[in-house]
């Protein structure tokens, strides 16, 4: 009986990080802003990747962010991302297209 009970607590220990990365990361909705006024994306390879300079706090590598092109909707995932010093809620990432959850 301890030998199963300590098996399930090890497997339970196991599966918990990964569900709690997958809640960390956000997802950021920038589609309601204008392009090169609000953010700037430069599209690169047909649009799957791409980098884009933006403003605001907490873009983490993973993170989703979802942009609008005319009357389509994208999902990005961050891949890199590096602040400016100043100002400091400004970022520049490397992002790659991903399906849309």
């Amino acid at each position: 009986m301890n030998l199963s009970f300590s098996f399930l607590s090890k497997l339970a220990l196991v599966n918990f990080p990964a569900k709690e990365l997958k809640k960390k990361h956000k997802i950021h909705d920038y589609s309601q802003l204008v392009c090169g006024s609000d953010y700037v994306f430069e599209r690169l390879n047909e649009g799957t990747i791409g980098y884009m300079t933006g403003i605001g706090k907490g873009i983490k590598p993973c993170d989703r962010i979802i942009l609008r092109e005319a009357y389509e909707s994208y999902q990005y995932q961050v891949e890199e991302v590096d602040y400016y010093s100043d100002p400091s809620d400004m970022w520049i990432a490397l992002l790659k297209q991903v399906a849309i959850d």
